[in-house]
């Protein structure tokens, strides 16, 4: 799901030389660090230290491998995805443009457009912005200040809706607006772009995705052009737009937010990576979890592709930066037909690069650091959007699907089930001959990549799915920290740990108890002092949490 894999992180709590803001997290009231008074223009100080952690990249491809009909779409693909990006703001802080009009400080400007609104989305959702407040919990979805009971308690009979807002009118009445309705005239614009599109294409998979893609914005319609997207396999081009994950939602987890991706085919790589989706029914068959959690066939018909991204918008775009995607989201689509699961390997190179190269060298003990390999880190992000695919779907209990019955509690335990399964698959395929490479390499890299992402903060799905990772593996002996404040992995404590978390999410998640969920995020989903010490030495070093692109038509030669 969500699956789309935010791999950029940060630290929760950061030293800094001047006055810190009051810590909160995405909730109503401020929680984590400690209230600090702020002084003038401490603000301004703490944007200008912040600023940098992003490192800024250049988003292109070889267009000249482009056919000469994908030249002439793909303008048009990215004048569609900048309307997604406009309609995520009106998402995350419609009162954008009021706000910058107050703002003349550039680095602040900057820094809210990288954050969508002014908060802080790696440092726990920290407030930059004087007299902001706390960030909703509900985003601009629901009406600022209801609880979760009220909507609970409500007879909305769109209450959990993906694809609506709930408002309350002047008496007091809740009621809700779809998407396509509240959001008509942008909508509008951007499906007569995909239908211009789909007139220009000459592959028939991407004209009739394009075409029911351009009707489900209008309609909130989606799943004929999920099938659709799925049943592609000769298109040098893709998209993925619409209102997709759930994430800013943070009172239930249930309503979408816009987002969008240009992608280019690498083929090569595309045809490389087919064979794995095949091995999905018998790995499910091996998973080391009790007989009853892994009944379910998950579907072989996905596709593992691998992509140039030339244009990120909106959700996928805000804060940290998505590397790697599994969708659709839809549980009886995935069970049908399964997921298409697509590596953006430009980016993924640039992370690894520009961040975790780096972190390595200054966390992971020197005689492991030779282990740290591209090809085992883009492994390991690819199979943690194919795990998406094993495990559960629907509870044991009768509680219904595992994302009905965990709400809010879903994504964190969902992307922590994709990061350890993701580990289990190549394991396996390793000991089958299916992945070339040292297991030492896979691991070690592994381990690297958690300490990149837990620089997330814990505010976040993916953060508190590191954390659970880091606090488990730690208990479990699969790794130690040296006197010199490095990290060296135990590899086989390591594939013991692997498996009894594997088993221990997959349980929770077949048995669909949510207040089990919550006690174990509370218990394990957080930073220890240790480790929050040595994230601070990479903030000294300024070694990059994540990326910020130069991305668009002018950028790829093509204005």
């Amino acid at each position: 799901m969500n699956n789309i894999y935010k791999t950029s992180i940060l630290l929760s709590t950061i030293a800094l030389s001047t006055s810190l803001i009051t810590g909160c997290t995405n909730s109503s009231k401020p929680t984590g660090s400690q209230t600090v008074i702020i002084q003038k223009d401490s603000l301004i100080d703490y944007v200008a230290q912040r600023l940098p952690i992003y490192e800024r990249v250049r988003l292109s491809t070889n267009i000249n491998q482009l056919s000469v009909n994908d030249r002439k779409i793909l303008p048009l693909l990215i004048q569609a995805a900048e309307i997604m990006d406009e309609l995520y703001w009106k998402q995350t802080y419609p009162q954008r443009d009021s706000l910058l009009a107050t703002i003349k400080d550039e680095k602040t400007r900057d820094f809210l457009a990288i954050n969508y609104g002014p908060w802080d989305r790696l440092n726990n959702e920290k407030p930059f912005v004087a007299g902001v407040g706390n960030k909703p919990e509900g985003a601009s979805f629901y009406p600022y200040g209801i609880t979760k009971e009220e909507i609970e308690k409500s007879d909305l009979k769109d209450k959990f809706g993906a694809y609506s807002v709930v408002r309350k009118d002047t008496a007091g009445k809740l009621t809700t607006i779809p998407y396509h309705i509240l959001y008509a005239s942008e909508l509008q614009r951007a499906s007569s772009l995909l239908k211009q599109a789909a007139l220009i294409t000459e592959d028939a998979g991407l004209k009739k995705y394009l075409n029911l893609r351009a009707d489900a914005l209008v309609t909130d319609n989606f799943t004929a052009s999920d099938y659709a997207w799925l049943d592609m396999k000769t298109n040098g081009l893709d998209l993925i737009i619409g209102p997709i994950e759930n994430y800013e939602d943070k009172l239930f987890n249930a309503r979408t937010s816009y987002e969008a991706y240009v992608l280019v085919k690498d083929k090569e790589w595309s045809k490389r990576l087919a064979k794995y989706v095949k091995m999905l029914p018998d790995l499910q068959k091996n998973l080391p979890v009790a007989a009853k959690y892994k009944t379910e066939t998950p579907g072989t018909d996905s596709e593992l592709n691998a992509y140039d991204v030339v244009y990120y918008a909106g959700d996928c775009n805000a804060g940290s930066k998505t590397i790697a995607v599994n969708l659709p989201n839809d549980e009886k689509i995935q069970q049908e037909k399964g997921t298409r699961r697509s590596q953006l390997k430009n980016a993924m190179k640039a992370k690894f690069d520009k961040i975790l190269i780096p972190i390595s060298k200054e966390l992971i003990s020197a005689e492991q650091q030779q282990y740290i390999k591209f090809d085992a880190f883009f492994a390991n992000v690819m199979f943690h959007e194919v795990a998406h695919g094993l495990g559960i779907k629907k509870t044991i209990t009768g509680k219904g699907f595992v994302r009905e019955a965990l709400k809010e509690q879903y994504s964190w335990l969902e992307e922590g089930k994709a990061d350890i399964l993701g580990l289990y698959m190549v394991t396996g395929l390793l000991k089958k001959g299916e992945l070339q490479g040292d297991i030492k390499d896979y691991y070690t890299t592994f381990m690297a990549g958690i300490l990149r992402s837990v620089r997330f903060g814990v505010s976040e799905a993916h953060g508190k799915a590191n954390m659970q990772c880091f606090n488990y593996f730690k208990e479990k002996g699969a790794f130690e920290r040296t006197a010199q404040g490095t990290y060296r992995v135990n590899f086989d404590k390591f594939a013991t740990a692997m498996n009894d978390l594997s088993s221990f999410i997959i349980t929770l998640q077949g048995n669909g108890d949510k207040i089990a969920v919550e006690k174990t995020q509370k218990a394990m989903a957080v930073i220890p002092a240790e480790l929050k010490s040595d994230l601070e030495r990479l903030t000294k070093k300024n070694i990059p949490v994540d990326l910020v692109f130069e991305q668009g038509v002018d950028v790829l030669g093509m204005k």
